[in-house]
């Protein structure tokens, strides 16, 4: 059984290199969540000639949309949603300098292609433990459009949230080597 490897953003080439698919990962540091409609929002942004709301040189997004939060806690459930509805806008993205996404599930392969040209990683989070996953969470910050609810574009800082890679900065693809 191999080790677990602890990263903290921003994430750099020369970490990213080192891991490779299958890898369990705890990730620190501050990520960005987006789903579906931020992801449209920041390529159409980006279409118009605009600066995004957050530098994506480094960093990584999390796909999902937290609930709000309980009296006493920073967050409530938080848990990652189906990667591939953000597969058209990734590429815009990883030519930010995006490093790492998080998510759920395949992604396009001219996305896998993606991360290797751009040497960032794609992580898998479970899910069906959203509750058990915010308490990775610290810190919660609203970054960008709040009409969006939900969907908003919202600053994480983790404590060793539980990822493993299923994309690398090699090519590799966790899906196509299991058995």
């Amino acid at each position: 059984m191999s080790k677990t490897i602890e990263l903290t953003t921003p994430l750099t080439d020369e970490v990213l290199s080192g891991l490779k698919a299958g890898d369990a990962v705890l990730i620190s540091g501050d990520v960005y969540t987006a789903r579906d409609a931020a992801h449209r929002r920041m390529v159409e942004a980006l279409d118009r000639g605009e600066a995004l709301p957050v530098d994506l040189k480094g960093k990584v997004i999390f796909y999902a949309a937290p609930t709000p939060a309980p009296p006493g806690k920073v967050i409530g459930s938080i848990g990652p949603t189906t990667s591939y509805r953000m597969d058209p806008f990734t590429k815009r993205l990883l030519d930010l300098g995006l490093k790492g996404m998080i998510g759920k599930g395949k992604r396009a392969p001219e996305i896998m292609e993606a991360l290797k040209a751009h040497r960032a990683v794609y992580f898998g989070a479970i899910g069906g433990i959203a509750a058990l996953m915010s308490r990775c969470i610290t810190k919660v910050e609203p970054i960008a459009y709040a009409d969006l609810g939900p969907e908003a574009i919202v600053k994480l800082t983790l404590n060793k949230l539980p990822v493993v890679v299923i994309g690398d900065t090699r090519g590799g693809n966790l899906y196509e080597s299991l058995p």
